[in-house]
């Protein structure tokens, strides 16, 4: 079968983006993982190209088929914003805000999910083995098993999987499960998430397990001691350099952790101290995402208004992503890391910021309900809906051990994303 491969990646986004001469490797942990597992199996990867209404045909990039999926406007907007969004994403965050339920998403949901199937089915040998990602494409799998009984099917949650209670508000939650069932092998990112899926299925259902995505250290070049030290000195060489890199999403946890840092100066607990805060554009056009970022960004002017000086605020926030190098930097040059979400899947800034850290300097203050808080257990662990309970951990951080930072250096370099993506396949 011509243009047919016998492994396929099946995920809500291609592998690439359009640059000014065509198309380069986007990047990200997943990517890095599966492109040399699909070059060795002369792979595909079935994805949409980013680009509402755009139609292009199937081309390889980099060694990789690549099948892009059509999405119009419509569908980016009840599909992705509405039904992944703005119903899925807060309802499987533990209702941080409150999901919506409509009909119109969900048929949209129904309709895309259908789409990348068929997608995934023309690209598949027969006895082919197929990988679907994450929460956007969850009716797949089932898809999938009716259209070709032939293939091996696994599929992997990156985000949490909620308690059989909340799960139970779907409106459209026996499709859902009809959807996972399709899977020969479920994973999660937690054992916490597996054992509620298994409450809702109980022994029916996909084998389960629990595979903690990890990240290619790699990827992620330490910044150099100049590099650093100029870094420093551009934010008046402060004694306590800390910083946070997260998506501008209300899962996040920004707002607490900024509020912790005001009573922390307020109290006259930190001194002489520059918060660096990436807060990287996500979903702008939702409203819970818009409201985040005022209020965000209204307490990093208040901050910097009570705290900071002339010339040298306390809180340097950046609206925009960064260069990987200037990331490296970043993260090199901060004594204490900041990743207090309310929820998270993994949170893979907490891994990167120790795979800079070799040598023991530095210090990860970390929410105990991120999925990473299960694997990075010598971090500095936080109730991240108890602002007192970041300041204690800050304060434990500002003074940390650095033989803390060596264990969690050494435990990120030996589970790398390569091996849980082995780990993955070699179950399934």
């Amino acid at each position: 079968m011509s243009g047919v491969s016998d492994f396929v990646v099946v995920a809500n986004r291609l592998p690439v983006d359009r640059t000014d001469t065509g198309w380069g490797t986007s990047p990200g942990g997943l990517v890095a993982a599966l492109a040399p597992v699909l070059r060795a199996r002369s792979g595909s990867w079935v994805g949409w190209p980013g680009e509402a209404g755009a139609r292009i045909e199937p081309f390889t990039s980099e060694g990789i088929d690549l099948h892009p999926v059509y999405l119009d406007e419509c569908d980016f907007q009840n599909f992705y914003e509405g039904m992944a969004n703005s119903t899925l994403w807060p309802l499987y965050h533990d209702l941080i805000v409150a999901p919506r339920y409509d009909n119109l998403w969900w048929e949209a949901y129904r309709d895309v999910n259908e789409r990348f199937a068929h997608a995934t089915a023309a690209a598949a040998a027969r006895n082919a083995v197929v990988w679907v990602q994450d929460y956007q494409l969850q009716l797949v799998p089932g898809i999938l098993r009716r259209l070709r009984p032939d293939l091996t099917v696994g599929f992997f949650l990156h985000i949490p999987f909620p308690s059989p209670d909340l799960f139970r508000q779907l409106p459209w939650r026996n499709e859902v499960m009809e959807g996972f069932a399709g899977a020969d092998l479920v994973g999660f990112q937690r054992a916490e998430d597996e054992r509620n899926y298994r409450a809702l299925v109980g022994d029916a259902g996909p084998r389960t397990g629990a595979f903690p995505i990890s990240i290619d250290p790699a990827a992620i070049p330490r910044g150099g001691q100049g590099d650093v030290e100029k870094l420093r000195a551009s934010l008046g060489n402060p004694v306590t350099m800390m910083l946070g890199v997260d998506r501008l999403d209300y899962t996040k946890g920004i707002l607490h952790r900024l509020l912790a840092v005001e009573n922390l100066l307020e109290k006259g607990l930190l001194s002489d101290v520059a918060v660096v805060q990436l807060a990287i554009p996500s979903r702008e056009r939702i409203d819970q995402y818009k409201q985040t970022r005022r209020e965000v960004e209204e307490a990093v002017g208040r901050i910097n208004g009570r705290f900071g000086r002339v010339g040298s605020p306390v809180v340097h926030y950046l609206h925009r992503a960064v260069p990987k190098r200037d990331l490296g930097a970043l993260y090199t040059a901060a004594d204490v890391m900041l990743v207090t979400p309310f929820k998270d899947g993994m949170n893979l800034v907490a891994k990167e910021y120790v795979s800079c850290h070799p040598d023991g300097d530095g210090a990860l203050v970390l929410s105990e309900f991120a999925g990473a808080a299960a694997e990075l257990r010598d971090a500095y662990l936080c109730n991240p809906f108890d602002v007192s309970s970041i300041e204690q951990a800050i304060i434990d951080a500002v003074a940390g051990d650095p033989a803390r930072m060596r264990a969690m250096h050494r435990w990120v370099a030996q589970h790398d994303v390569a091996r849980w993506a082995a780990c993955f396949l070699d179950e399934l």
